[in-house]
């Protein structure tokens, strides 16, 4: 069997010049225990067809959690001496760690929960390369990750509501968005989000207290990222399982897919990515008989938000869109029931049908949607919103505008991008182009864009271009 030298991580250690502190060796637990010789090989190796970096960078956020970085650089440079190894034996493997994020451990232990956490990363880097060349579409690609990730339960009846939100979020709605989550356990609603914090964390944290209220033992809490997103938004300590897919259109999709219920709360930019993700969905005519609880919620407060927003979605898509979502402001109980009567209509059809709830296979996702969208300068100056374009394309063009600043905010390669060719150059057209503008103005002042305390430079730039 293969057996990668162990002294390959303390000589990276000490080239780096800081002091060795470890290694801490961990078993493996859950659903992957073996691991065969040339997936030992792809995790240990870095560059193109090796996982080593990736791995590196995916365990360090799981370990990271309850940090108060958000953005991935800050993440990396903090903890640039870690390290992890695999090491394979006739008995499976286990991981070495050097240098890892001291809150990780209690007594000198893993923390129980990250451990799990740490070879779920493990698990799903495994599957992405083992699925390199596959040519089964998208779609039947997430249905397969999630399935080998034990996600997906037919027995289970519909349940699942999807909460999307901002990780920078003001005391009183991350108060508001756990109080929703209250009544959704209450209601046995199990809860997926980005699994961050914020009101990635609340609805989960709510929902918690409401299951065990109920005496529910079997709850699910699933976080779903991707390797881009992970470093600023790592696992809260609610998520009981976690799936990393491969790329943002890949991780949009599986919640869609899984979804029973969609809740926002007030966010930023990746919020508003996602919303539009679904729009596009909806709005496309192969999905008229579908019916999709979109319910955006907040305190009383957040009114000002959520009236700005609806007026970017009607100006940039039109005033039909309006059907597409609800408002409810400042009355959880009211949200719990929207979807708890929805997921018993959808549990009805499920026995009518003899069908399973755990997989939407019915919905048609735009290609545009399923191609990946790279947030480099170039891309991001030739986004274009065509007078041919469907309310579908729209939404989808704007959602790759706002996965582009996602980036150029929180992941690596979009602020090492913006450092050295300056912000991302916006310019959709002259009719959209205020809109756009006030909104993210809006996002800014409101400290939306980075934890609050944190000082925030914009990673693009609105320019006014004629049609």
């Amino acid at each position: 069997m293969m057996n990668i030298p162990k002294n390959k991580v303390r000589e990276r250690m000490r080239q780096l010049g800081e002091v060795v502190i470890g290694p801490v060796l961990v078993k493996p637990t859950g659903s992957l225990s073996l691991l065969s010789p040339s997936e030992t090989k792809a995790l240990s190796e870095a560059g193109m067809n090796g996982l080593h970096t990736l791995l590196r960078r995916c365990a360090l956020a799981v370990l990271n959690t309850g940090s108060d970085l958000d953005d991935s650089v800050s993440v990396f440079e903090k903890y640039r001496s870690f390290e992890i190894a695999v090491h394979q034996d006739e008995h499976g493997f286990e991981l070495e760690l050097h240098n890892a994020p001291s809150n990780a451990f209690v007594n000198n232990e893993l923390i129980t929960g990250i451990r799990e956490h740490l070879f779920a990363v493990l698990r799903d880097l495994v599957f992405i390369h083992d699925q390199l060349g596959n040519e089964e579409s998208p779609t039947e690609r997430i249905f397969d990750q999630l399935r080998y990730a034990q996600v997906l339960d037919p027995t289970r009846n519909p349940n699942l509501a999807v909460c999307w939100g901002g990780h920078s979020i003001s005391r009183e709605e991350y108060d508001y968005s756990k109080d929703v989550g209250h009544m959704l356990g209450l209601y046995g609603i199990n809860v997926c989000t980005g699994c961050g914090p914020g009101a990635m964390k609340g609805p989960m944290k709510g929902a918690q207290l409401g299951h065990f209220k109920q005496r529910i033992d079997n709850s699910l809490f699933l976080g779903v990222t991707e390797p881009g997103i992970i470093a600023a938004e790592a696992p809260n300590p609610v998520v009981n399982k976690l799936v990393i897919m491969p790329n943002i259109e890949q991780r949009l999709e599986a919640f869609v897919r899984i979804g029973h219920g969609f809740v926002v709360f007030p966010g930023g930019v990746g919020t508003v990515e996602e919303i539009l993700y679904l729009l596009s969905i909806l709005t496309d005519p192969n999905n008229q008989n579908d019916r999709i609880p979109l319910i955006f919620t907040g305190p009383s407060s957040s009114k000002a938000y959520w009236k700005q927003l609806e007026q970017f979605l009607v100006e940039t898509l039109g005033s039909d869109i309006k059907r597409h979502f609800r408002v409810v402001l400042n009355d959880p109980e009211k949200v719990a029931q929207l979807l708890e009567s929805h997921m018993a209509e959808l549990q009805a059809k499920q026995e009518r049908l003899d069908q399973s709830a755990c997989f939407n296979w019915g919905l048609t996702i735009p290609e545009i949607l399923q191609q990946s969208f790279m947030p480099t300068h170039e891309n991001m100056r030739a986004l274009r919103l065509e007078d041919n374009h469907s309310t579908s394309q729209h939404a989808a063009v704007l959602r790759q505008l706002f996965s582009g600043i996602v980036a150029g905010n929180v992941k690596e390669d979009g602020i090492q991008a913006v450092a050295e060719h300056g912000p991302f150059e916006i310019a959709i057209n002259s009719e959209y182009t205020n809109s756009i503008d006030q909104l993210l103005n809006s996002f800014v002042k409101a400290h939306r864009m980075r934890l609050p305390g944190k000082p925030y430079e914009p990673c693009y730039r609105v320019l006014v271009s004629q049609p």
